[in-house]
């Protein structure tokens, strides 16, 4: 009994410094995040579009501490999917909202941990909640890219706040807390439920959902469109400051996405980091390639954007795929997202940064992919669906449309839809909600001339030299 507690203790110890060191690499992505955007962006807004992937860090987790943690993680345990077992199942977190239709409980909201507090104030309660405060804080700076240049800051402050608190728990509730997306298997008999490894759909397509309904709120740049309604370039200020942030971002996922196990004792956790590394490099090579064919010439803006979007794609399915798999999710995000990008500029969508075809459009192709190409070699049990077997098959675990569930790709289509609306409609009214507290969510035609760090953030971002070096 000894050795077997002594045991027990090793190995939740292990998981513990797993997700704690994971979720690290994931807080530096804030890093890599910054860089990005703020290189995309012009000189005349650095501080503005620095200062808000900064302080999204602080406001999104005070909201996530106060009520977010607890709306998203406090009912897991009470859900028949359970708490993750890897952090001990966490039993403390067993206070579920849930509507009971058809004979069948679905969880829609947590009730425990507010403040971590009462049950909250547990070890492995607090480890998750460190690990998912970073995921969250992904999904609330991936708007201040798609809505750069012309976002009062004010606004940005109130709705970050929103993203922490209340949006970004409700879904991630339903995918990650026990909630209903999760019990479709168990519950309406849709394969293993809606999943989503590491967050596709959960983190960036929450994000680029928000980007998108913030965007069109906002309407475009000063300057992006001509009197005929043609869009004109605005061109970056610093690209080897969006590169050096790509690389970082791309180094931090390997925490994103590997760290998603919960477990270093995990022997999937290889497969994931190469399956992540190999869609990277495939979705930067696929952008690449088809921008140089159809564009005639290769841009380094979209070389990085083209990475970033097989880093999304892959999340989802990372662990349930084969390496040739993952590699042609990249290729096809790396064209999705160049396609996507000239597709918002043309419907008069600003998006400075090409956040909603990294983030939004491929979020949904990473959980379809996960549909269609998850191969049944991981994931026995998944969300409680075939502890013994699956498909007539012992030890088969999460299986897509291409090896023989359609069932599966249903739910993974389900999945995105529900965010994308969820997203839309309550970011739409946060958004709204917040012009009224702050007087107006966009800066003025003055203001955006003179530029946001003058106007907004009170000094320059870059002094001793002339924007117009910069810009």
């Amino acid at each position: 009994m000894e050795l077997a507690g002594n045991v027990a203790k090793a190995f939740y110890s292990i998981n513990f410094v797993w997700t704690l060191i994971c979720g690290f690499l994931v807080m530096f992505m804030q890093c890599g995040f910054a860089m990005v955007e703020t290189g995309l962006t012009r000189a005349k807004n650095v501080s503005h579009t620095m200062a808000m992937n900064f302080m999204v860090y602080g406001i999104g987790m005070t909201g996530f501490f106060i009520c977010g943690f607890a709306l998203m993680c406090g009912g897991a345990a009470a859900s028949p999917i359970g708490a993750p077992g890897p952090l001990g199942g966490i039993p403390v977190l067993d206070g579920m909202f849930s509507l009971h239709l058809g004979g069948f409980d679905w969880g829609i909201f947590g009730t425990k941990a507010f403040f971590l507090a009462g049950n909250g104030y547990d070890a492995g309660a607090i480890v998750w909640f460190l690990f998912m405060m970073v995921f969250m804080d992904t999904t609330a700076t991936i708007p201040t890219g798609g809505m750069a240049e012309r976002w009062r800051y004010i606004s940005f402050f109130v709705f970050s706040f929103f993203i922490g608190a209340i949006i970004y728990p409700g879904y991630g509730n339903w995918m990650w807390g026990g909630g209903w997306l999760a019990e479709l298997g168990l519950g309406a008999g849709l394969a293993h439920g809606a999943v989503d490894y590491a967050g596709s759909s959960v983190v960036h397509l929450q994000g680029g959902a928000l980007a998108l309904i913030g965007a069109i709120i906002l309407g475009p740049r000063l300057g992006k469109y001509d009197s005929h309604g043609k869009p004109k370039p605005i061109l970056p200020h610093s690209i080897p400051l969006a590169v050096v942030g790509t690389f970082i971002l791309a180094f931090g996922w390997f925490g994103f996405n590997a760290g998603s196990s919960l477990a270093g004792t995990d022997g999937r956790i290889g497969v994931i980091a190469t399956n992540t590394m190999l869609c990277s490099a495939s979705g930067a090579l696929a952008a690449t390639i088809y921008h140089w064919i159809f564009y005639g010439k290769p841009d380094v803006s979209m070389m990085c954007n083209g990475m970033l979007a097989g880093l999304v794609a892959i999340t989802a399915p990372c662990a349930f795929v084969a390496p040739w798999a993952a590699f042609v999710i990249g290729l096809v995000a790396g064209v999705l997202v160049v396609i996507s990008v000239y597709f918002f500029e043309r419907i008069g969508i600003d998006d400075p940064v090409g956040a909603i075809s990294v983030h939004g459009t491929n979020g949904v192709w990473g959980v379809w992919a996960l549909g269609l190409f998850a191969d049944g070699t991981y994931g026995q049990g998944w969300n409680g669906v075939g502890y013994n077997e699956y498909l007539g098959v012992a030890g088969r675990g999460v299986t897509g449309l291409f090896y023989g569930d359609g069932k599966q790709f249903i739910a993974e289509v389900i999945a995105s839809i529900v965010c994308i609306t969820w997203n839309v409609v309550m970011g739409g009214i946060c958004l709204w909600i917040t012009g009224m507290i702050v007087g107006g969510n966009r800066a003025s035609d003055e203001h955006q001339t003179t530029g946001l760090d003058i106007t907004e953030m009170g000094a320059p971002g870059y002094t001793g030299i002339k924007l117009e070096e910069v810009r």
